[in-house]
This record gives C-alpha cells, sequence and structure tokens, in this order.
C-alpha cells in the first residue's frame, strides 16, 4: 500500500508510482460528446486490499470516472492500467473476465428473473463455478442464498443493492467499482449498504466508491479523492480528509453545516 500524502494535500501534477497499484487512471481525460470533456487529467490509484471513495460536487465528473475505467465513454487522453496493463478503452465483458466489476447505481438487477438466475448472469463467461462462487457471496450476504428463488422484482432497493453488488462478484474481480451505491435508499438502508462494501472490502476486494453521502464515504475509505471540473484536487486518507476545513468549505457543502451542529451540541 502506498504511503499516505499530507493531510488534503493538493494532487500532484508529477504522476506518482504506480508499479503495485491494482488499478489507476493515469491523467485521464474524456467525456460523452465530442469536444466535451468531462475529466480533464483525472489520476486515482487503488492499491491491493484498499477501499477508495471518491467524492466531490455535483458535476464534478465522479460517475464519469467508473465509466472511464469500464468503458463506457470515449478516452481522448490518459490511460487505465489494472495491475500494470493497459486496459483503456476494452470492452466490458473483457474487463470482466480481467477482474474489473461495476455495480451501475440504475437498472443494476434484471427484476425478472430470480436472485439465483441474476448471480447465474453474472458468471456468464465462467458457469461451471457457479456454485462455489454462489457460496462465497452466500456468505457474504446471507440472506441471498435463504431467497435465492425469490423474484427481484419484488425486493426492496436495498436489497436490489445487495443483488447488484452479489452479482458482480461472482467472477472473483480483483476491483470492484461502485457507483452511489446508497442513492436513494432510506438512512438505515445506507447504513447497511457500507456496512456490505466493507465486508466486501475485508474479503480481499479492492472497492472504488463513487458516493453522494461523503462523510459515510470518508468514515469507512481507507483513501478518499475530491474531484473538482474532472480532476482530483485533493487527496489524503478518509480522515483527513473528513477534518480538514478547507476540504469541507470547499467540497463538502453540508459537510461544513454538519461539524458546525456537531460542535454546537458538544458545547452544551
Amino acid at each position: 500500500m502506498s504511503e499516505t500524502q499530507p493531510t488534503a494535500s493538493a494532487a500532484p501534477t508529477a504522476t506518482a508510482p504506480r508499479g503495485d497499484a491494482v488499478l489507476s487512471t493515469i491523467d485521464l481525460v474524456g467525456g460523452y460528446l465530442p469536444g466535451v470533456n468531462i475529466l480533464n487529467g483525472c489520476s486515482i490509484d487503488a492499491y491491493p486490499g484498499e477501499l477508495i471513495g471518491i467524492i466531490g460536487p455535483n458535476g464534478a465528473g465522479k460517475s464519469t470516472v467508473l465509466k472511464a475505467i469500464f468503458g463506457q465513454i470515449k478516452i481522448r487522453g490518459g490511460s487505465v492500467m489494472l495491475k500494470g496493463e493497459d486496459i483503456t478503452g476494452l470492452r466490458a465483458d473483457k474487463l470482466v473476465a480481467k477482474g474489473v466489476g461495476l455495480v451501475p447505481q440504475n437498472n443494476n438487477v434484471f427484476p425478472s428473473l430470480t436472485i439465483e438466475e441474476n448471480l447465474e448472469m453474472g458468471l456468464f463467461l465462467r458457469p461451471k463455478v457457479f456454485n462455489e462462487r454462489f457460496e462465497f457471496v452466500a456468505d457474504l450476504f446471507p440472506e441471498l442464498g435463504k431467497r435465492r428463488k425469490q423474484r427481484a422484482s419484488s425486493l426492496s432497493g436495498g436489497e436490489r443493492q445487495m443483488v447488484a453488488m452479489a452479482r458482480a462478484l461472482m467472477m472473483d474481480p480483483s476491483v470492484l467499482l461502485l457507483d452511489e451505491p446508497s442513492a436513494g435508499l432510506s438512512p438505515v438502508r445506507q447504513d447497511e449498504t457500507f456496512l456490505r462494501v466493507r465486508q466486501i472490502n475485508r474479503a480481499g476486494v479492492s472497492v472504488i466508491m463513487v458516493e453522494q453521502n461523503a462523510r459515510r464515504c470518508l468514515q469507512i475509505c481507507d483513501r478518499a479523492y475530491v474531484l473538482d471540473q474532472g480532476k482530483d484536487a485533493y487527496t489524503g486518507t478518509g480522515r483527513e480528509l473528513l477534518n480538514d476545513p478547507k476540504v469541507i468549505a470547499l467540497y463538502l457543502g453540508t459537510l461544513a453545516a454538519d461539524e458546525q451542529a456537531k460542535d454546537g451540541d458538544t458545547a452544551h
């Protein structure tokens, strides 16, 4: 694992050594429309066993980074490296086969299929190891094993998110990309989702998570990146960013008010 940068340091302009990173984006430039870039030199590293958080204001390019990694947008500059191999722009099926999993924010389950059938879809490239992988995900998420014949259409939003994460884990990825896993969930379901993310990470999967709930994300991640205008503006450990007044004031918006309210409560 890399050495932690100083508290909430501005992202360096020089490219840091990435030899032992499991996944790196290096100076990514790209977007959805010709001539319009959402990413403007974004560099992110995830080392083996790390849980990486990506936060920032709306429109900063957070979800776009994951789509760029997963070959879903046009990359006009920079590269994506997986364990030293250039995977820039590869198709999704090839990326899955190489060990990159993605859980999108929306439409991330097949509602007409059962839980078991959804998990089978996640393993279409290696169907012979279904029983082995199902045992692994059912150990992480016991409810899935008990309800494997239940249709996904009958599940709550939090339960669907669990199925989506489990399906991405069926191919035994080395890196799991999560796009705002807590979006649209109640506070209780959000807490459950973050606990599951931590469970996945502790099972040996490196995780890169884009998250709207900045406070909760920083509380559980090892390191985090604050994106602004398509670049990694600040980086540090989750705790460093959570407690840095400049980052709170400039990028986290409601976190500043939350901190003030917390301080007021403490004073009383």
